[in-house]
């Protein structure tokens, strides 16, 4: 049985709903339920019928769609304090995506009845809602954009780039990192095959850019790096 105490401390701590009152948070958190999902395990498939909205207790999800061949595209990873499928719960439509677990992962579950009800009572709630929504679109141009206008070394070196300034930590050898995934989960990200990531990796360590060890990561030369995005631009 779902602790409603718990469930209310946790999305307390929820963006979206931190302009709330502590009564409020306590009377929406009746209406969730907590899920559990393993490592890899699916939510949810792109063309499901939309049942609700997933709130991120603990863990990592990604949301990604997939071609009729198999290939995957990362639309995004989503961690503590997330929220997934907003749109679909005011569209009525379909899970425009998909959903899997990238670790093992606490969810917390609200109908869409239930949250439409609860988003009449509180506009203030739809409207941070909507915001989430507009900077996931932002970021979904984004990718177009990177997908339609430039190549898959350009992509892995933005990724790489990225990586080392949130993530990397400073050493004698340069910037040190590890990626997030493996090589496979890179390619779903950047939208092309492990073959090319790796063997583009493998062309940065030669030019001395990087020293590349499985998902380890060196930056050796980050002005070099970054060159290669200026001269892109």
């Amino acid at each position: 049985m779902t602790d409603p105490t718990g469930v209310a401390t946790s999305l307390a701590a929820v963006p979206l709903f931190s302009g709330l009152s502590p009564e409020e948070v306590r009377l929406l958190a009746m209406r969730f339920v907590r899920k559990r999902y393993a490592l890899g395990e699916l939510l949810f498939a792109e063309g499901d019928p939309c049942k609700g909205l997933h709130i991120i207790d603990s863990g990592k999800l990604r949301i990604f769609k997939s071609s009729a061949s198999g290939r995957e595209q990362v639309l995004a990873v989503e961690g503590p304090g997330g929220s997934v499928a907003e749109l679909p719960v005011f569209d009525g439509g379909p899970y425009p995506a998909s959903v899997s677990a990238v670790e093992d992962s606490q969810i917390l579950f609200i109908s869409r009845q239930d949250l439409r009800a609860f988003c009449l009572e509180h506009p203030d709630v739809a409207l941070k809602m909507l915001a989430v929504v507009g900077a996931r679109l932002r970021r979904l141009v984004g990718i177009i954009e990177e997908l339609s206008f430039t190549t898959v070394r350009q992509r892995l070196v933005a990724a790489l780039v990225r990586l080392a300034q949130t993530e990397g930590r400073h050493s004698e050898l340069g910037i040190q990192f590890t990626l997030p995934g493996t090589h496979q989960e890179m390619a779903h990200q950047l939208g092309t095959v492990r073959e090319l990531v790796s063997r583009n990796l493998m062309r940065l360590q030669a030019e001395g850019l990087l020293q590349v060890d499985a998902r380890s990561i060196v930056v050796c030369d980050m002005p070099g790096l970054t060159a290669i995005l200026e001269s892109s631009a």
